[in-house]
């Protein structure tokens, strides 16, 4: 089954050349780049079998914290706004983590989001330090330095956004397969086996939590930058909602999903506003729908559906004929007397 992965790896090296053969596609690809990183985190969750409806108090927390960087004597230089951004996630991460890793199921989603909600509000009343509803201009920042022009540092941050998703796609992939990223996943299979062999599973669980709310606050460093803005709306309850949506939508708990949903979700919410503005949310909404019912496993399921499909009917004859004698002889055997 390795030709499965070939179609992958091509897309992979298309993507790189998009910028030259759609220019105008350059800032929705970063946009999504950002999001898919940070629907990563909300991924790595749902392999706990945990769904947060609140981690875009992560992604915030980050976005506001690389604003007031950019904003202040210091100056922006991005790696710092990027690293000061992940941290403050990753702290934040930690401190409410110890809090929503005692409760599971619906408990653990709405805790989440009441967290995030309460950010929200402070967003919202606190106008002289975080403008309110018209948010903070986030200045473009220099890299190693150096002031690009616009479109330069577009360039950049495409590419730079581009490698750091695989960098961490890989990372997530790492951590899920560790020893300790089996023993998150089995919060959702058997927690009470891991009570058994001493094992903390509220600990288990917070790994997890912080791990996820750094990728969160990784998204919303490169939103932040490639928009120019940060809003109190980063911390809502509808971008939160969005990101699980587009973990469903390009297939729960994948980590390449993550990035596949992003990106299906990106165009299509690009193009449907385009061309169907006040309706777009309906399109994305029946997009979502069909995918639900006629795919559960997401866009990543349909892929892996077709490709199942397409290399058991294009087997050669000879393996299609071995495989039915394997299962004739044992019906044939068992009627002998």
């Amino acid at each position: 089954m390795l030709a499965r992965y070939v179609i992958p790896a091509l897309l992979i090296l298309i993507v790189p050349l998009l910028p030259f053969l759609a220019p105008w596609l350059k800032v929705v690809l970063i946009i999504a780049l950002a999001k898919g990183i940070a629907v990563l985190g909300v991924t790595t969750l749902l392999r706990a079998g945990q769904v947060s409806f609140g981690h875009a108090l992560f992604f915030a927390i980050a976005a506001y914290a690389s604003a007031f960087l950019a904003r202040s004597a210091v100056g922006g230089e991005f790696f710092v706004m990027l690293l000061l951004g992940t941290f403050a996630a990753g702290l934040s991460g930690l401190l409410v983590g110890l809090f929503v890793v005692r409760y599971r199921g619906i408990f653990f989603g709405m805790l989440n989001l009441a967290f995030s909600m309460i950010f929200w509000s402070i967003l919202e009343k606190f106008y002289y330090l975080t403008g309110g509803a018209d948010g903070i201009h986030v200045r473009r920042p220099t890299v190693l330095g150096i002031s690009l022009a616009r479109a330069e540092f577009e360039t950049f941050l495409f590419y730079f956004a581009f490698l750091l998703a695989l960098l961490l796609g890989w990372v997530a992939l790492r951590f899920l397969n560790s020893p300790i990223g089996h023993l998150f996943q089995t919060v959702k299979t058997n927690e009470t086996r891991l009570q058994y062999l001493g094992i903390s599973p509220r600990r288990t669980l917070l790994v997890g939590y912080v791990f996820s709310a750094g990728l969160c606050g990784v998204g919303g460093v490169l939103l932040a930058t490639v928009q120019g803005i940060v809003t109190p709306d980063y911390a809502w309850w509808i971008r939160s909602g969005e990101m699980v949506f587009i973990a469903v939508l390009g297939g729960a708990g994948s980590v390449a999903g993550a990035f596949v949903g992003a990106l299906a979700y990106e165009l299509v919410r690009t193009y449907a506003a385009a061309f169907a503005a006040d309706i777009w949310q309906m399109v994305l909404g029946a997009f979502l729908l069909v995918i639900i019912l006629f795919a559960p496993g997401g866009m990543i399921g349909i892929y892996d559906t077709l490709m199942r499909r397409l290399f058991r009917n294009g087997g050669s004859a000879r393996d299609r004929d071995a495989e039915s004698e394997a299962a004739y002889r044992p019906a044939v055997e068992g009627k002998k007397p």
